[in-house]
């Protein structure tokens, strides 16, 4: 299939042709069509899988057909609300590209910087606004922003905004938009707390899925080398010794360790930069630029400052210390190995680490190879010693971490969705399946708590 085949107009095929983008991914083909059609969508994806360009197409196509309705003082009339920077600017990016000969306007408002820029933007005047939750109510309040003719409501990677603890301040924002709306719903799990909050806001969805997060892109090159938690550090400048490592994105757990794996990097010559959520968003900003442009080589970050990270021809990825979810090692590595290349995945372990291992490979059904022959292995008592599983860290309430609970294990029964979801098996990365037992509901504007105004039946019978 083509995009000539998803009978979008000529602008946007002419910007897609200019990207270099002939076939959808799975999630494209399946969504843009449901879009344009005016309904509601809830979607499983994860970053990496088309998901952007599943909205952004067809909420470019749609705004398109108003043009010149609104004379010069432009509503905002779609909303995409995303949980970080990054992913902010990125999907900023993608409208850019895709709807360069529309004529449509567009801003990406954000926290961490100053807000002059953004509000002059506003007042200008723009058709779409990409925002994240703390910045838009923050311009809400400051009567900047009025969502009061918004039309088409994204609302992206949820089971996110729950980690980072922003699921009331998308609840406040929910409640000013209006009754009639299309809302596009993604969430890469589906918790109890965001199944919840898609049945009170969805009309009917249409439901797609994409592959399951226990499934690995098969071109990645996955190893683990067992290393001491002292010579881990001694191991990756060894490992990157080696030219073939072109660009490494490295995971660590916490903030601390890095930004003191980055300062031995500096020290033995290698061009390195930390992200993570105490850096400036310029100083995250910067990095992100410089790592894409190859101006560093290597690019230290912790999974919530990764999230929206998007690299082409991303070579590697170091798990310097293993994540203790494993749904997010799979994540982690889905950065490389995207859009038909290769990639590498190298996983550290210590002695504590291996419960985390033994976990990540249940879930994606294989045993990662060993790689033995290294300067630094670990002694044959210690890969005999027996741990305790570690306690689990958290980024803040131990409830929200992840947005995963003990239903979150790969379901061997089949498929979590409700019987009518579309699955699109593939994309870029992997998107997380786990076994979340709760399926979709229809709205219904009868019981229970809703948040935001119900909706008016009839469902999205809009005039574009």
């Amino acid at each position: 299939m083509s995009f000539e085949n998803l009978n979008l107009i000529e602008p946007i095929l002419r910007a897609l042709k200019t990207e270099g983008y002939t076939e959808p991914t799975p999630i494209q083909a399946e969504a843009i069509p449901v879009v344009l059609k005016g309904r509601d969508l809830l979607g499983c994806a994860q970053t990496g899988t088309g998901k952007t360009a599943a909205f952004a197409i067809p909420i470019l196509q749609l705004l398109n057909a108003t043009q010149g309705q609104d004379g010069p003082n432009k509503p905002i009339k779609a909303l995409i609300l995303t949980p970080t920077r990054e992913l902010a600017v990125q999907i900023g990016e993608s409208f850019t590209a895709y709807g360069k000969h529309t004529g449509l306007r567009h801003t990406v408002i954000y926290g961490g910087v100053s807000q002059f820029s953004q509000t002059e933007a506003l007042k200008r005047g723009v058709d779409i606004l990409i925002a994240t939750p703390g910045r838009l109510l923050d311009l809400m309040n400051q009567r900047f922003v009025h969502l009061h003719h918004v039309k088409m409501f994204v609302l992206d990677e949820a089971d996110r905004m729950l980690d980072m603890g922003f699921i009331n301040d998308v609840k406040k924002v929910i409640t000013k938009l209006p009754a009639k709306r299309q809302t596009l719903f993604f969430s890469a799990t589906m918790p109890p707390v965001i199944s919840k909050l898609a049945d009170s806001i969805l009309f009917e969805p249409v439901n797609v899925e994409v592959t399951p997060v226990s499934s690995t892109v098969d071109k990645i090159t996955q190893s683990v080398y067992y290393v001491t938690k002292s010579d881990k550090k001694s191991l990756l400048i060894h490992l990157l010794k080696d030219k073939a490592i072109e660009s490494a994105l490295v995971f660590t757990r916490t903030k601390h360790v890095a930004d003191r794996i980055t300062k031995e990097l500096l020290k033995a010559g290698v061009k390195a930069a930390a992200i993570h959520g105490n850096k400036s968003q310029n100083a995250r900003q910067n990095a992100l630029t410089d790592f894409k442009t190859k101006k560093i080589r290597v690019l230290v970050a912790t999974d919530i400052a990764a999230r929206g990270i998007d690299v082409d021809n991303l070579s590697h990825v170091i798990n310097y210390e293993l994540p203790n979810v494993p749904e997010t090692y799979v994540h982690r590595i889905g950065r490389t190995g995207r859009a038909g290349l290769s990639g590498v995945a190298m996983s550290f372990c210590d002695g504590e680490e291996k419960a985390y291992l033994k976990d990540i490979q249940k879930l994606i059904g294989i045993q990662v190879p060993v790689i033995e022959e290294h300067p630094y292995p670990m002694s044959h008592a210690e890969m005999n010693t027996k741990f305790e599983a570690p306690k689990k860290e958290f980024h803040k309430k131990p409830s929200h971490h992840s947005g995963q609970s003990k239903s979150s294990a790969p379901n061997k029964a089949g498929n979590h969705w409700a019987n009518k979801t579309k699955k699109t098996g593939g994309g870029n990365t992997s998107s997380p399946a786990g076994g979340n037992t709760s399926a979709p509901k229809k709205h219904h504007s009868g019981g229970g708590k809703s948040w935001g105004p119900k909706k008016p039946s009839g469902g999205n019978n809009f005039s574009y």
